[in-house]
């Protein structure tokens, strides 16, 4: 049968404007109806300006992802046109693809002729102020266009119109980076919108998160206390002549209906104040006065590297309520982060305003207390509010620009008239990342947690992995290396992780040191806080700074990321292991630590040293113990928790040194690792195999990292089942561990135990917060109590929800076999009372699925595996592996 090609990216991405990689990577897919296809031979050819520039020729590989373009160097805003061809297992040649496209960005900040613009007017530090809109007019050259591209970057956000109409359909651009250092410029083809003579561009700017509030202590002003703009319209003609737009002086400023954008407290809209055309070239703007430019350097921007925020799912109510109090909700159904597009009708001057919450109380009442602030921590509530004024005669739509909520109910105050359904959608806003798994079985629960896990990734990937949408909305790296696997198998998060990952390396001090939240507005500020600044470095946390491009490499083949990162990860490892060579200071009271060298020297093979959060959020874990927690680890730090950690990233470090060609570096790192075992055998584990703290985290991370002497792994082993089950079969860990848990027990012979602790619906477990209505993932395992008042926690954290990367590798039966699924290993492992499941991931080389049955105590399995690759395939009866190329295939056997 004859084989396709289809799925042309380019760095991830499907025909991208402005990219600054010098070296852009390609990659495809094959479509085949027959079985075991393989690639033997590719042949790649670019064109620019109809002129051929590069062409491989016939390349003897199957290397069909992350080709690296290797013609002559590419030139600021070159646009290339590229296609492939194969060589099938069996030399036959393919036709050529369908052309597929990328476009440079601005390589040399030389590039830049435009200049950065603030609105004229006073700065208040203290008080929100309104949205400055801006608008310039212009006049085209009468000639035949052929291509117009707008390259723009703001301080803040902003939201780009030309002759009245929007540009693009990415929102809260430019995202958030580490301003400082990394800021993101958009491209947009605007060929269509141009006029023939007369044109306008208008621009509204939001605080975004560069003046707004950001982090747990709703710091302000961080990255500046004025927004900017920064825009260059390039025109070409059909002659080869320019015509080029540029943000400067001339440009005029006006406030208008918005009175206030933050990203964390909403919006205040006025309608009264609307200026009917104001982005159009007809308006009257000779009330509007004259920007000011502002010499900022070019020199921190870069292209757009990662899928922008995005509108995406729309949903409608399931129920308007009115509560025993009198209150009117709107219950959306669904945990999102987001915001309600509604249309009413009122008087002129009237106000509405809706109020955003992710839960109701235990008696149904919708529960206001913004403002207040956690002890010690001070973590404010964000307002989460909209507030909208009408002009008034007709019904009235709206929806906030530039700000986004965590919620599942929205209060509706200030409103007499009839709240209808059709009146008002919740919008999602995330990251446009498409969707990679899909998993299903026969257990209704486990599925309803598939989907909060989904959902949960979607309410907190915007532009960088925060923890919850509501409260902090930080980066933390802890969150996001412990969900790395999971997040990556749900979605595709390659150029999110990428991106985010730049501002890791940007944000790390000269010592290496990795905050805790990325990107750092402490460090942006200059300022520093006991716990969010004072706990930075924290093993498992800093951690993602190695932990994660490991995890990239794995599900998508990526070496690059592995070559990007590599200075930052090596600054992390260092700045780990200069601290390891210190002895904590109370060590030194214990006499036996004077009189034994050998003793000295384990103990500087082992982090006891420093802060750390340690597994955090373990079961039954109040605030006050919390607090305990952190102060105590300031002085005695989590030696069990960080040493254990030191030695994974040791084995991370020496697999990426292969990988990358550095063998004396990776023996280094092997070295390093053994030492570290043998240290925390000797000084961590007890000769009965007892770990302290006697918790069931210790034993699952030292078993997962390879910590365990050969000779104590079977009493460990037990001692993690006697503990789970003295809890009542409850699960014990926290953060860090929970991922690891059913993972550790299925590859220690304890499968049915892990299926256990997967369906108990009791607290502290999985499925008890879907008995009791979640649609998103819990902070805590406690964030609602058995009587359904509110524990500690937000009700959208998705750490916990990394138990879906067992979904796909256990219960379905999909593990990676050769990084990006080159190799593919197939071993469902059926347990827990299900008759069926299915999983499908789509590979960079198409979609792998298994899916399974059992009948009659008959185990039926179908799988698909994708062209170019290949699977071993384990049944439930422990027959030795089938070997299998690409296409369908059929397995049965017996369960008896």
């Amino acid at each position: 049968m004859e084989i396709k090609i289809q799925g042309l990216r380019c760095e991830y991405l499907n025909n991208p404007l402005g990219i600054d990689s010098p070296r852009p990577r390609l990659s495809w897919q094959l479509v085949s109806e027959r079985a075991n296809v393989a690639q033997s031979a590719y042949q790649i050819r670019v064109v620019h300006n109809e002129a051929e520039i590069w062409n491989t020729g016939k390349c003897l590989s199957d290397q069909s992802i992350h080709v690296p373009y290797d013609g002559p160097p590419l030139k600021s805003r070159q646009r290339c046109t590229w296609q492939v061809r194969i060589w099938d297992e069996q030399d036959r040649e393919t036709a050529w693809s369908d052309l597929a496209s990328w476009e440079m960005g601005l390589l040399d900040p030389a590039d830049w002729q435009a200049r950065w613009i603030e609105p004229e007017g006073e700065i208040d530090k203290e008080h929100f102020q309104p949205a400055p809109y801006l608008r310039h007019h212009f006049v085209l050259a009468d000639r035949p266009v052929q291509s117009a591209r707008i390259y723009a970057t703001a301080h803040g956000v902003y939201e780009l119109s030309l002759n009245g109409s929007v540009v693009g359909d990415q929102i809260l651009a430019p995202g958030w980076t580490s301003y400082q250092h990394r800021l993101q410029y958009q491209v947009y083809d605007v060929t269509e919108q141009l006029h023939s003579d007369e044109n306008a561009i208008g621009v509204i700017l939001g605080d975004g998160w560069w003046r707004g509030e950001v982090g747990p202590e709703s710091m302000r002003n961080v990255y500046g206390e004025k927004l900017g703009f920064l825009l260059q319209l390039v025109v070409t003609f059909a002659d080869g002549e320019e015509q080029m737009v540029v943000t400067d002086k001339s440009w005029q400023t006006a406030d208008g209906p918005i009175r206030q954008s933050d990203m964390r407290e909403g919006e205040t809209y006025d309608a009264g104040l609307e200026m009917i055309g104001w982005d159009t070239p007809g308006f009257d703007d000779s009330g509007w006065i004259p920007v000011r430019e502002a010499p900022f350097p070019f020199d921190n921007l870069i292209a757009e590297s990662a899928p922008p925020i995005r509108r995406k799912e729309r949903l409608s109510p399931v129920e308007i309520m009115t509560t025993r109090t009198g209150q009117k909700v709107v219950d959306f159904g669904q945990n999102i982060s987001g915001r309600v597009r509604f249309t009413l009708q009122g008087q002129a001057g009237q106000t509405v305003t809706l109020r955003h919450q992710e839960a109701l109380e235990k008696d149904g009442t919708f529960h206001i207390e913004e403002g207040k602030k956690a002890p010690i921590m001070n973590i404010g509530l964000p307002l989460q509010m909209v507030q909208y004024t009408f002009k008034g005669g007709q019904p009235e739509s709206y929806e906030p620009k530039f700000t986004t909520f965590g919620f599942r109910y929205a209060l509706v105050e200030g409103y007499d008239g009839e709240l209808r359904p059709q009146d008002f959608t919740a919008i999602a806003i995330y990251s446009d990342m498409a969707e990679t798994g899909s998993f299903t079985c026969s257990n209704k629960k486990i599925n309803q947690l598939h989907s909060n896990i989904l959902w949960g990734q979607k309410g907190n990937f915007m532009d960088i992995p925060t923890d919850c949408p509501t409260r902090e909305r930080a980066g933390w790296t802890g969150d996001a290396q412990v969900f790395a696997r999971t997040g990556s198998t749900l979605m595709d998060t390659a150029a999110f992780f990428a991106k985010w990952l730049g501002d890791v390396a940007a944000d790390q001090d000269q010592s290496g040191q990795v905050p805790g939240m990325v990107p750092s507005f402490y460090r942006a500020a200059g300022k520093s806080h006991l716990i969010f600044s004072g706990t930075d470095g924290s093993a498992g946390w800093g951690d993602a700074a190695i932990m994660i491009p490991w995890t990239l490499y794995q599900v998508f083949g990526d070496s690059r990321v592995l070559e990007v990162q590599y200075e930052s990860m090596s600054a992390w490892f260092d700045y780990v292991n200069k601290r390891v060579q210190k002895i904590n200071w109370h060590r030194w009271l214990n006499p036996t630590l004077w009189l034994n060298p050998a003793k000295r020297q384990r103990y500087r093979n082992l982090w006891d040293t420093k802060f750390h959060f340690g597994e955090w959020l373990e079961p039954g874990e109040t605030m006050p113990a919390m607090l305990l927690g952190i102060m105590g680890s300031f002085v005695f730090s989590r030696p069990s928790v960080a040493s254990a950690y030191y030695k994974h990233v040791c084995d991370l470090m020496a697999e990426t040194a292969a990988v990358l060609g550095k063998e004396e570096e990776s023996g280094r790192f092997r070295a390093l690792s053994a030492a570290v075992k043998h240290a925390y055998a000797e000084e961590l584990i007890g000769p009965d195999g007892v770990i302290k703290p006697d918790k069931q985290a210790s034993y699952v991370r030292a078993l997962y990292f390879d910590l365990v002497p050969a000779d104590l792994r079977n009493n460990m082993v037990e001692r993690l089942v006697r503990m789970i089950r003295e809890n009542d079969t409850h699960l014990g860990t926290g953060f860090l561990s929970t991922g690891f848990l059913c993972q550790v027990l299925t590859d220690e012979g304890h499968l049915d135990l892990a299926y256990e602790l997967l369906l108990q619906d009791t607290t502290p477990s999985w499925l008890y917060a879907i008995a009791k209505g979640a649609t998103t993932i819990w902070e805590s395992w406690e964030t609602v109590l058995p009587d359904g008042s509110r524990g500690i926690g937000s009700h959208n954290h998705y750490s916990k929800g990394a138990i879906g990367e067992w979904l796909y590798r256990v219960v379905a039966g999909i593990e990676i076999g050769a990084p990006g699924y080159k190799e593919i290993i197939i071993r469902p492992r059926p347990g827990g009372g299900l008759t069926h499941a299915a999983a499908t991931i789509q590979s960079m080389y198409g979609p792998i699925r298994s899916a399974w049955h059992i009948e009659n105590n008959r185990f039926s399995l179908e799988v698909t595996i994708p062209p170019n690759t290949s699977a071993e395939i384990f049944l439930p009866d422990e027959s030795g592996p089938q070997r299998v190329g690409s296409g369908s295939h059929h397995f049965t056997c017996s369960l008896s």
